[in-house]
């Protein structure tokens, strides 16, 4: 469920919130969390790999060499676009940390997101493909929605990419630029949880049912971006619209009977 919640529109947290209500699932510790957030961390530096390379390698080519190669360029800024759509996400989630970790236990606050998060996917479905590229300003922006994808039921993908979609960026451009820009959020959000990991006591048998975990996330995870890509692509986000629809319709169901 985290693998493929995690990149698909659907809202991973929402998900998971549900399913630990659903199954009485009372999570001891957060080393399992921070594993399987590790192996959704892998699945998109797997599927980006090249794009993240010359990210890395751009800047020092174009800035300390001289370089001007188009796609050199390109890639350089995308390495600023995605620093400075990473800080919206940061500020919120250091300074309301505490208050958004106290709201994720709030089942009918996950419905109405979940709600919102359907409509909009469903709505994407108006916007004209465009042929823009991401800039400092669109990048922001598209920060901001990530930062109010905090919100447990709204997804950070869906958001993000609409977002996008919604500022004149190319669809599929779009929905890269989203998927890189989870990388920083997914392994911020691990390293805040890594000192209380380190300060936990795992037993030798629970890790092998952690690395399991992990390894189902990763493989997930790929096929998910895979498949997302591919979808959004194709034009037909307003699936995934439908489907949050269905899942607040159960939730609701299942919450007042």
């Amino acid at each position: 469920m985290q693998g493929f919640t995690e990149f698909l529109p659907i809202s991973s947290s929402g998900h998971l919130v549900l399913a630990e209500k659903l199954l009485d699932f009372h999570q001891e510790g957060i080393a399992f969390e921070v594993f399987v957030h590790l192996g959704t961390l892998f699945s998109v530096l797997l599927a980006f790999r090249a794009d993240l390379i010359k990210m890395i390698v751009a800047p020092y080519r174009v800035w300390l060499k001289g370089e001007q190669n188009e796609d050199l360029v390109r890639h350089s800024r995308w390495t600023i676009y995605v620093i400075v759509g990473t800080i919206p996400a940061a500020v919120i989630g250091l300074i309301f940390k505490d208050q958004i970790e106290s709201i994720f236990s709030n089942v009918l606050l996950v419905i109405i997101m979940l709600f919102v998060t359907g409509t909009f996917m469903i709505l994407s479905r108006f916007l004209k493909q465009s042929d823009g590229d991401v800039s400092y300003l669109k990048s922001i922006l598209i920060g901001c929605a990530q930062a109010i994808a905090i919100l447990p039921g709204i997804s950070r993908s869906g958001s993000t990419i609409v977002t996008g979609m919604a500022l004149g960026v190319n669809r599929s451009e779009a929905a890269r630029f989203s998927f890189i820009l989870s990388i920083p959020a997914i392994l911020g959000a691990t390293v805040l949880k890594i000192r209380d990991l380190l300060e936990s006591n795992i037993l030798p048998v629970e890790w092998f049912y952690l690395l399991l975990g992990a390894a189902v996330s990763f493989v997930s995870g790929y096929l998910a971006i895979l498949w997302l890509l591919d979808i959004v692509r194709k034009g037909k986000l307003e699936w995934f619209g439908y489907y949050c629809y269905f899942v607040v319709l159960l939730a609701s169901f299942w919450l007042y009977n």
